[in-house]
């Protein structure tokens, strides 16, 4: 059991990150779902366990210092370490749009939880997962975060406008890139992963079911060569 690694998947209360975590479950991993709201958590954690699978669940706010901290806390006291942190927790709000007529407070909550969020919590684990003899972090991304697709006129993407959402993924991918220079000389590796266009409760609609868009961060998560990438389902995705 000691060899068991271990993995925080936040936002894993339902959608991707809840199929994430029955993924790496089946895969032998210890998983904690975090959850802004307990009892979605526990909810969570009885699904799986419906199915055999064990998980825990750690009441986890991106956007709340507190509730990151003590999230770590318990963690530690719990396994001492961590082998894998999922970046999963993200929003969409609908009141976002173009530049000229995003609602501001839309904007900023979305890079509160997509960009900053990630980023604290990030920043909670790295000690945890300094611990780790093979650390992985794993940023759920968008191809709406890259620039160069987005800049792009014959990209499916151009017309999608929504400053908030696709800068707080362009803002994820930074940090993938700033963390794979940082953890250079660790045994941390970090990539930036689109699982799709998944139909999810964040946008309502999608060409992929949760559990075929699960699969590509749950590969990246479980192993592989690539390290400060940008990885989507048909290969890898241009910055």
């Amino acid at each position: 059991m000691e060899n068991m690694r271990i993995a925080l998947v936040t936002g894993a209360n339902k959608g991707i990150g809840l199929e994430i975590a029955r993924q790496l479950a089946e895969a032998g991993v210890t998983v904690i779902i975090g959850s802004r709201d307990a009892g979605r958590g526990e909810a969570a954690v009885a699904d799986l366990a419906e199915q055999g699978l064990a998980a825990t669940a750690v009441q986890l706010d991106v956007t709340d210092g507190a509730s990151i901290a003590a999230a770590a806390a318990a963690i530690e006291a719990s396994h001492g370490r961590l082998d894998i942190l999922l970046n999963n927790a993200g929003i969409f709000d609908f009141t976002d749009a173009a530049p000229s007529s995003a609602s501001i407070s839309a904007v900023r909550k979305v890079l509160e939880t997509n960009f900053i969020g990630a980023l604290a919590v990030t920043q909670a684990m790295l000690p945890l997962l300094r611990k780790s003899p093979a650390g992985r972090i794993v940023n759920l991304s968008s191809s709406l975060g890259s620039l160069s697709v987005n800049s792009d006129p014959t990209s499916p993407y151009f017309a999608q406008r929504y400053i908030g959402y696709n800068t707080s993924k362009a803002a994820l991918n930074m940090l993938t890139i700033q963390l794979t220079e940082e953890l250079r000389d660790t045994s941390i590796v970090v990539n930036s992963v689109s699982p799709g266009f998944v139909k999810t409760d964040l946008t309502g609609y999608g060409v992929m079911t949760p559990a075929q868009g699960a699969r590509l961060p749950v590969q990246h998560a479980l192993g592989g060569a690539d390290n400060g990438r940008f990885v989507e389902p048909d290969g890898y995705t241009p910055w």
